[in-house]
């Protein structure tokens, strides 16, 4: 495990941040990573993304968000794996939760949500959903 998937860590770091109720959750930095930040900070399951210098590295940190004391993230999970890759076609972007929940994908058009994939007609590489 480790860094062979940084993606998985990123998740792996926001649930267990969330589990002992910390206020942010720092990680290494990456283009990708940001993206899905910035996506979940659209979509209101974080409240703040920022990129701190700590000397001779960047780091991104994420503010996490709370509603009576519950993690506003119920549930994050990793879809497509390096070991298994998981593709999808426009038309077969999944809704998560009835809508409730989002996913984000990698796509020829960037990192983005269901919604504005779907809306752009470009389907991708399904990272992550988020509920």
């Amino acid at each position: 495990m480790g860094m062979t998937d940084p993606i998985s860590d990123m998740l792996t770091r926001i649930r267990n941040a969330q589990m002992v109720r910390k206020d942010f959750v720092d990680m290494p930095v990456s283009n990708l990573k940001v993206r899905i930040a910035e996506i979940l900070k659209d979509e209101g399951y974080v409240s703040q993304v920022e990129i701190l210098d700590e000397g001779n590295f960047k780091v991104l940190r994420l503010a996490l968000k709370y509603r009576q004391g519950r993690a506003v993230i119920e549930e994050i999970q990793r879809r497509s794996r390096p070991g298994r890759r998981e593709y999808v076609a426009r038309d077969e972007i999944p809704s998560v939760y009835q809508g409730l929940g989002i996913a984000i994908l990698s796509t020829s058009k960037g990192v983005l949500s269901n919604r504005q994939a779907r809306k752009l007609g470009v389907g991708g590489e399904l990272l992550c959903t988020v509920f």
